[in-house]
């Protein structure tokens, strides 16, 4: 993975662990149904993940848009649909979206760089 990637993982399982050593029962909870709230349901988990990653850049939360195009890339979001993704976000959100859409396209870029170096194409 790249920087950005790993960086973010590492610091996510290290935070998340020391919030959950030390969290109530409801802290418990909250992080469980976080979870479980992207299982296939009435919608897949692919669409959940594409609302959720929409949500964070009108949000404009850079950790939870690398969390959610992580979790779309391994969904298999194509990157046609990242396009539309960063295309709604944008008219929900406006021109204070854009940049986290360049953190979005970061992430992107890290994962084909991976990509292509598993594939030789790097």
């Amino acid at each position: 993975m790249g920087k950005k990637i790993n960086d973010f993982n590492e610091f996510r399982r290290d935070m998340n662990e020391g919030i959950l050593a030390g969290g109530t029962r409801e802290t418990k909870r909250f992080f469980n149904l976080d979870g479980a709230v992207y299982r296939d349901g009435a919608l897949s988990s692919k669409t959940k993940e594409l609302l959720g990653l929409t949500a964070s850049m009108v949000l404009r939360c850079n950790d939870c848009i690398t969390y959610h195009v992580l979790q779309c890339d391994e969904a298999g979001v194509s990157r046609e649909e990242f396009a539309e993704v960063f295309d709604v976000s944008l008219i929900v959100g406006g021109s204070i979206v854009i940049p986290h859409v360049r953190h979005a396209q970061a992430i992107l870029d890290e994962l084909a760089e991976e990509a292509g170096a598993k594939s030789g194409d790097a």
